[in-house]
């Protein structure tokens, strides 16, 4: 069983930071892939950032050179830094594991809340 816990939501002011946090439990493997994704009401699911086993990173453009995905593997933890935050980055910010075994798995945090509001 694998588990995503993340943390480090909130309510910031335009131009603010955050750092959100996620910690993976379980039978992860060694070749999987970590990442966030967001949501709003009545929108796809979207990827924000996302970042491989050896470190290969992929950005969405609204985000790139504001946001920077961190991994440790060690302690099997992904992070993402949001810097020069917009109203437009509000919304629920999931966790996501991907797991190469016989096939891709793949699994979701519970998901955390990001609104970015003066």
């Amino acid at each position: 069983q694998v588990q995503l816990v993340e943390s480090g939501g909130g309510l910031v002011q335009p131009g603010g930071s955050l750092r959100l946090s996620c910690v993976a439990s379980g039978s992860i493997g060694s070749i999987n892939a970590m990442g966030w994704y967001r949501q709003v009401p009545g929108k796809q699911r979207e990827l924000v950032a996302h970042m491989s086993d050896v470190g290969i990173t992929n950005y969405a453009d609204s985000v790139k050179g504001r946001f920077t995905i961190s991994r440790d593997n060690a302690k099997n933890t992904v992070s993402l830094q949001m810097n020069s935050l917009k109203p437009e980055d509000t919304a629920v910010y999931y966790c996501n594991l991907k797991v190469m075994r016989s096939t891709l798995y793949e699994y979701w945090g519970q998901g955390t809340q990001v609104t970015v509001s003066s």
